[in-house]
């Protein structure tokens, strides 16, 4: 039994060893053959070439940065600076000593309308009832107003009756005199730049819409500065768009300073801060333009005594000019009347009294109000605001 068992191990390990063999055998497998060489790879035909390309390249002969000869003069390179922006050129604007006498052309319409009228209706020979209704309608049509109008007449009717014989140099004097009467040469016209606490005149400009009120303020300031006074300006018209530009370049022209704020800002603070600035500068006046507003309007207008309360805090206020467009006529005296409700007005300033306007709203105003006009323009250049003189208006109106 055990020599069995012996056998049949001995055939396990004979078997198991061939099985190994074989097994060994298949697993070697021949190695791949080498790559083959790299093959010489030889440049192809060059193609043919015509003129200097035919030519076989020659090598250059190079120079060195040293051999190379710089431009005659060369320097180091100089880097511009940006040219500086030049500061506006200070104006000098013109006296205005005279200037309504000088600007007295301009008022060539109204003495069609007024002055004229009435010296060929007054050189008639016979001044009946119906003549003198002729210059009643006259001076009603010049915007003269009913009362002035029939005070006037009334004068004249007693001085032509007394006269008897009239030459035209005598009706041009005694027309002369009753207009100048009637205007008013007795009235304060100075616009008043010192107050008694030895600051600055502060002048607030008011108005309607349209008026010019910017433009007014400007060449006021114009009109100061030729007078020899330093002005601080207040942009207080926050509303209209532009209108603080418009404002600083008018003083920028005569070297006043503008105080401005933000866009839609309230417009009292502003014209808070210029009074506080102008003291700060020792200017001797301070001139603060307020957005325009309509009289019927009762909420801008409160928003103006808003406006005129936070500056007397400030320092008290010298002047309220109001703005009238002379064009406007009766109309510009209800405007008047409503903005002396809520400001006080001190005086008046009538624009584009030039052309089709009619001189007799000077008078008319004047008697509304019961202040008088101060200055009036005549144009669209920057000296065409002028103080008013009654002289030299009524000459303007009634001509040589």
């Amino acid at each position: 039994m055990d020599i069995v068992i012996l056998a049949v191990v001995i055939a396990v390990v004979v078997l198991g060893v061939l099985g190994g063999l074989i097994v060994g055998s298949r697993r070697k497998k021949p190695l791949p053959p080498p790559p083959p060489a790299a093959p010489d790879i030889t440049a192809p035909p060059a193609e043919p070439h015509v003129g200097e390309e035919a030519e076989t390249p020659r090598e250059e002969p190079r120079r060195t940065i040293e051999e190379v000869d710089l431009p005659a003069g060369a320097g180091p390179v100089v880097i511009e600076e940006p040219p500086v922006a030049e500061a506006p050129r200070i104006e000098i604007p013109e006296p205005t000593a005279g200037r309504l006498v000088r600007l007295r052309a301009r008022l060539s319409r109204s003495q069609n309308a007024l002055g004229q009228g009435l010296l060929t209706l007054l050189s008639r020979e016979h001044l009946d009832e119906d003549t003198w209704e002729e210059i009643e309608d006259t001076l009603l049509t010049a915007d003269v107003g009913v009362q002035p109008t029939q005070e006037l007449v009334d004068r004249l009717r007693e001085r032509v009756k007394v006269l008897g014989t009239r030459t035209p140099d005598e009706l041009r004097g005694l027309l002369r005199e009753e207009l100048i009467t009637l205007v008013g040469p007795t009235m304060d016209r100075t616009v008043h730049t010192e107050n008694e606490s030895g600051g600055p005149g502060v002048v607030m400009v008011v108005g309607v819409n349209g008026t010019g009120k910017t433009t007014t303020t400007g060449k006021l300031a114009r009109v100061l500065v030729a007078d020899g006074n330093t002005v601080v300006l207040g942009a207080a018209d926050t509303f209209r768009a532009a209108a603080a530009d418009q404002l600083q370049t008018w003083g920028e022209r005569v070297g006043a300073h503008t105080v401005r704020g933000p866009e839609a800002g309230d417009p009292a603070s502003v014209a808070f801060d210029a009074v506080k600035e102008g003291k700060e500068m020792a200017a001797d006046a301070v001139l603060i333009d307020t957005a325009g507003r309509l009289h019927t309007k009762t909420g801008l207008m409160d928003e103006l005594g808003k406006v005129k309360r936070v500056v007397e805090k400030q320092a008290p206020l010298d002047e309220v000019l109001l703005v009238l467009d002379a064009t406007t006529g009766q109309n510009g005296l209800v405007q008047a009347r409503v903005f002396a409700e809520v400001v006080d007005i001190t005086g008046i300033v009538l624009t584009k009294l030039d052309g089709t306007a009619k001189g007799g709203i000077v008078i008319a105003v004047q008697r509304e109000l019961g202040v008088p006009v101060k200055l009036i323009g005549l144009g669209e250049g920057a000296d065409d605001l002028a103080p008013f003189e009654p002289e030299a208006f009524v000459d303007a109106l009634i001509g040589e």
